[in-house]
């Protein structure tokens, strides 16, 4: 017989910002922006600034979950590529304009990114990689 409950998934902080909030967990970041936000370069940097505060020495992975529509400006990802301990990028979205628009980010980001229908499934290939890396 087991005894003890399933693995909880804790936020360890959760930061409100200007276009949405960041949730940081023990080993991964989770983006949900604002609808009709733009996440530009200077709004990136805050993103990086957190990831620096709670993973400056460890790896890491981060899921953008696209519950609204939202505007990216695809020259961050050059910035996010210089993120050594930046693992797993990963997409969640069910709007098939997301999927156009991911093809597009994917070309400005060559490190492991890949797209989700399901959060879960995100989840789950974030923690491969990161277990991998």
């Amino acid at each position: 017989m087991s005894v003890g409950s399933p693995k909880k998934k804790i936020i360890v902080r959760e930061y409100q910002l200007e276009i949405g909030k960041v949730q940081v967990y023990e080993n991964y970041m989770v983006s949900i922006f604002d609808e009709g936000a733009t996440l530009t370069l200077e709004r990136a940097y805050q993103i990086i600034g957190i990831s620096e505060i709670h993973f400056r020495d460890k790896k890491f992975g981060f899921i953008s979950l696209r519950k609204n529509s939202y505007a990216v400006d695809p020259t961050i990802y050059n910035y996010l590529k210089e993120l050594d301990n930046l693992k797993a990028f990963a997409i969640v979205s069910v709007k098939e304009i997301d999927m156009h628009n991911f093809k597009i980010e994917k070309l400005f980001y060559k490190k492991p990114m890949k797209f989700f229908i399901e959060y879960d499934n995100a989840l789950r290939w974030v923690k491969t990689r990161l277990k991998a890396a």
